[in-house]
């Protein structure tokens, strides 16, 4: 795979279970905030904060009970690529703005508000996410 540096200049945003302090270097090869078992070749990333704010949600209702969602606003520090997960598989371009670097992202500062889930939206999540541990499948590789 060639990385290639995409023209979107953000700002990019990250979401996730783990509490982060500024300066936090986020790198691959650590375990998947979806599925544990699946060690990340990459860190997955956005330009919308409310797809982070998602994709932070996702990961604390698959987390220990009590974990939180959080977003940061992060910063590449190299290469990056869009994420072939949701780009021309599923979206003709990249209107998710998703990306995927091997290259360490910093934390510059955590975000307070973003559009949260309705109680109906995370049930909704809730069973998909059901329906998918139970069929074994990989929720983002």
């Amino acid at each position: 795979m060639t990385e290639t540096t995409s023209a979107d200049r953000g700002p990019f945003f990250h979401g996730t279970r783990a509490n982060l302090r500024v300066g936090d270097r986020l790198t691959a090869g650590r375990p998947s905030n979806y599925r544990p078992d699946v060690i990340m070749n990459h860190i997955y990333f956005t330009a919308l904060r409310d797809g982070a704010g998602l994709a932070a949600e996702v990961a604390a209702m698959l987390g220990p009970d009590g974990a939180q969602p959080h977003v940061y606003v992060v910063e590449p520090t190299g290469d990056f690529e869009d994420d072939p997960n949701v780009t021309d598989k599923k979206f003709p371009g990249n209107p998710t703005r998703s990306y995927r670097t091997s290259a360490p992202l910093v934390v510059v500062e955590e975000v307070a508000e973003w559009t949260r889930l309705s109680p109906e939206a995370i049930e909704m999540w809730r069973g998909r996410l059901i329906a998918l541990r139970e069929g074994d499948a990989e929720i983002i590789n």
